[in-house]
């Protein structure tokens, strides 16, 4: 059986497992972003809670995906639970370092502008600060995305849904029928949506940062 038979001959199971993980990886990611963008503006205007906050998720960073589904197995057992909780934790990372990063780079003389004509701190956060820094920020949701969607797959280990199913069931009984294709139908799934993603991420970019042009003019005659 070709790759193509088998895709259309299970071509309701593999759509289901593909919606299953796009919502899985949307839902943990925006749970991600907004605990992020949190952390990193209650701890980027002082320097240790933001080096303690990034070096922590950090830390949960360097745990490899396998161990860390596996420790979760304990407490939470198997199925949604440990897979949404690795992949809210792997893609904190990036959001909160871009959070930090991005407001920490904020020129202080427009915050000194905005406080100079009245603005509160929050106001000031809210109308100046997080706007400058959120091509920053979602730079770092991207990179969080494209995290969560590997780790989505790997998610399957502990009986996670999505396209992990189709990698996992086909390396489990590599060299029988249609093993091959099961994992490269879940290797492409997770690609292709992986792309989708991303594109739409840089239309949500391109809707959401103002274009810079350069003023030009010129002497009329």
């Amino acid at each position: 059986m070709t790759l193509w038979e088998y895709v259309e001959d299970r071509w309701d199971l593999i759509a289901f497992e593909t919606l299953q993980h796009a919502s899985m990886v949307a839902q943990c990611v925006l749970v991600a972003a907004v605990l992020g963008v949190l952390i990193g503006v209650a701890t980027y205007r002082r320097a240790r809670p933001s080096a303690f906050a990034m070096a922590a998720a950090g830390v949960l960073f360097t745990v490899p995906s396998l161990a860390m589904l596996g420790l979760l197995i304990p407490p939470l057992g198997l199925g949604v639970a440990p897979a949404v909780t690795a992949i809210v934790l792997y893609a904190l990372l990036p959001i909160v370092r871009n959070t930090v990063v991005g407001l920490q780079g904020v020129d202080p003389l427009l915050v000194d502008a905005a406080r100079g004509i009245g603005m509160s701190r929050r106001r000031s956060l809210a109308r100046v600060e997080l706007p400058l820094a959120w091509p920053v920020i979602l730079t770092g949701i991207r990179v969080a995305t494209q995290l969560a969607m590997g780790i989505g797959a790997v998610a399957a280990f502990v009986s996670g849904p999505g396209l992990g199913e189709q990698i996992f069931s086909g390396l489990a009984r590599l060299g029988g029928a249609n093993a091959v294709n099961a994992t490269l139908t879940g290797t492409i799934g997770v690609a292709i949506l992986a792309l989708i993603f991303d594109g739409v991420f840089v239309l949500i970019g391109r809707l959401t940062t103002p274009s810079r042009r350069p003023a030009t003019g010129g002497a009329r005659g």
